[in-house]
């Protein structure tokens, strides 16, 4: 059964590798009559597992896509092909000429500023050197993870995720490991990269080996190798058998591991893995001591030493640290041309800003001045107008007011005496006829009374015509006179008048005579048609505004049926003139309310 099983193995490994080998050579005759660019794109577009699975041939491929990308002047295209030559090198175990190509890619990226692709970069430089300068190792995989963290990309740092856990498990960090490892696996899964999945499963099985977790660990190595088995992975196919040979190692089940690590090592010396075929002679050697068979310990031995001092000597240690200290060198180098070029910049930029604020500022003293001499000159002509303006409105004040004299005179020397003459001659007919008809001396009385009040109401307009303004105390003392005559009148009625206005009010002649001549016409109309026993008047203020009030007890009538007659239209009207609000409330049998409301800084002022 074992002799069968045997035999699918070698079948299945053998077809595998022919696909491999078919796969390369394939692509070798594909590109024969392709343009140099389009011939660039099939050699950088070979999956990774083909690519590695046949390194002699993938050799000569990588280093034909440097030199097609040198011709076509392809910087990207450059620095992927270099990358593809270091990963070459570095499963050959070929140190120097790993960490030339790597550091190749990372100067290309960093000059045409793909920041991203210098941070995958850096990672695989870091990954490359691990086993030589582990604190390196470190130094440049976290640069890397930092450049790639702040472009934010989910898909470029799942393998150098992967690679620094490997870093974490070396030192000791075995949950960090598993942290990276499981990171790094869930962006492979989301990005559906069946190349690289399996590579996190063995990673984390070796740090589940570390653990002594053996159960987990073998689940984790299955997956992978199913995975590879069916994508004919030849390189994954001989790492697994690596991963099997570690876990039996670490179990003790030295027979197995021996199995699974030369399974591993032929296939390395097949297709030229160098790096694990030295990792096998190695624990091959550690396997047959373990089991006491010295022989074959010494065979290996002498196998990883050769491997090993081909791999690693002096010279090849003091190339790298050498190649190391150039490219950091160089670094620096350039950061300081930078800094200085930079500086260069920011002086110029300082000189140059400099000027254009002198300028700025020469041009806007000029602006003030020119802006100054126009705001002097407008201001210069808005007084000349102020002032002609002024002149002109004091002639025609002067002109209305000599006018107003003149028609107050005419109206006190021509209507006033013509109505005292009015007067004088109904006396002398009451006197003659004291003996006549009583019907005629009630309409003389009546005729008399009439001109009385008309000789009134024309006093109180020449003394409105006389003032330009009129005061609070003027007007109050004018109605405080109305209701002293208005008590002759009626002795019977109570009159009561009550001001609790303490602002100092002006009116202009016109809104005074309109408020008193209001208040007039609302006590007329109470001692005429209300009944009443008692008037009384109150004048008020709020904040903002005057009340006027005349109040009686008298019959009062129904607002909604009572048609409003003229006096109280004209009342209306007069109000409005000031832009007052009149009111008007009354009750049957209850008496009448009028009140006038002004506002103090629209309506009253002057």
């Amino acid at each position: 059964m074992k002799i069968k099983l045997l035999f699918i193995f070698i079948l299945i490994f053998n077809i595998t590798i022919s696909q491999n080998s078919f796969f390369v050579d394939s692509i070798q005759k594909k590109i024969e009559g392709l343009q140099k660019k389009e011939k660039l794109k099939q050699l950088l577009e070979i999956p990774y597992d083909k690519f590695m699975g046949n390194i002699s041939s993938s050799k000569s491929l990588a280093q034909k896509a440097i030199k097609i990308a040198i011709e076509l002047n392809d910087s990207i295209s450059l620095a992927e092909a270099n990358i593809l030559l270091a990963q070459i090198y570095n499963y050959q175990d070929k140190r120097e000429k790993k960490i030339i190509y790597n550091l190749n890619a990372i100067r290309i990226y960093e000059e045409i500023g793909k920041l991203e692709e210098a941070g995958y970069a850096y990672g695989e430089l870091g990954f490359s050197i691990k086993r030589e300068d582990l604190k390196s190792a470190l130094f440049y995989m976290r640069k890397g993870l930092k450049i790639i963290n702040k472009i934010n990309n989910l898909k470029t740092p799942d393998a150098t995720l992967d690679n620094y856990g490997i870093l974490q498990r070396m030192i000791k960090n075995y949950d960090s490991a598993i942290y990276y490892h499981n990171k790094s696996l869930q962006l492979k899964k989301l990005n559906n990269d069946s190349i690289g999945i399996p590579y996190s499963y063995v990673h984390l099985a070796t740090v589940n080996i570390n653990l002594k977790n053996y159960k987990k660990a073998k689940q984790y190595i299955d997956s992978a190798h199913v995975i590879r088995v069916k994508r004919s992975d030849i390189y994954g196919i001989t790492d697994n058998y690596v991963y099997y040979g570690d876990l039996y190692f670490s179990k003790e089940n030295y027979t197995l591991a021996l199995e699974n690590y030369k399974k591993g090592f032929d296939l390395s010396i097949k297709n030229n893995f160098l790096s694990l075929q030295k990792y096998c002679a190695n624990y091959l050697t550690k396997s047959y001591l373990k089991q006491e068979d010295y022989k074959n310990a010494f065979t290996y031995n002498s196998i990883f030493q050769s491997l090993k001092d081909s791999t690693i000597n002096t010279q090849t240690n003091t190339t790298v640290a050498e190649l190391q200290i150039e490219f950091e060198t160089e670094k620096k180098e350039k950061e300081i041309a930078q800094q200085k070029e930079q500086l260069l910049k920011n002086k110029l930029e300082i000189k140059s800003k400099n000027l254009i604020s002198i300028m700025l500022s020469s041009l806007l003293l000029l602006l003030v001045v020119i802006s100054f001499g126009l705001y002097k000159r407008q201001q210069h002509k808005k007084r000349e107008f102020k002032n002609k303006l002024l002149l002109k409105e004091a002639q025609i004040y002067n002109k209305l007011q000599n006018q107003r004299l003149r028609i107050s005179r005419d109206l006190h020397d021509n209507i006033g005496s013509q109505l005292t003459f009015i007067i004088s001659s109904i006396d002398n007919l009451k006197f003659i006829t004291k003996k006549s008809n009583k019907n005629l001396k009630t309409k003389l009385s009546e005729i008399n009374e009439f001109t009385n009040s008309t000789i009134s109401q024309l006093r109180d307009t020449i003394w409105a015509m006389n003032k330009n303004e009129i005061n609070f105390e003027d007007l109050q003392s004018r109605v405080l006179t109305f209701i002293e005559k208005a008590k002759i009148v009626a002795p019977t009625i109570h009159f009561k008048f009550s001001s609790t206005v303490k602002s100092s009010v002006v009116f202009s002649s016109m809104k005074g005579m309109n408020i008193f001549r209001v208040l007039q016409e609302s006590i007329n109309n109470s001692l005429k048609y209300a009944k009443a026993t008692e008037i009384s008047i109150a004048f008020s203020e709020t904040k903002n505004e005057l009340l006027f009030n005349s109040t009686d007890n008298g019959n009062g009538f129904d607002i909604n049926t009572v048609k409003l007659g003229n006096g109280l239209e004209n009342m209306q009207k007069r109000i409005q003139e000031i832009n007052g609000v009149l009111s008007i409330n009354s009750e049957i049998n209850k008496g009448t309310n009028i009140q006038i409301k002004c506002l103090k800084n629209k309506s009253n002022d002057v």
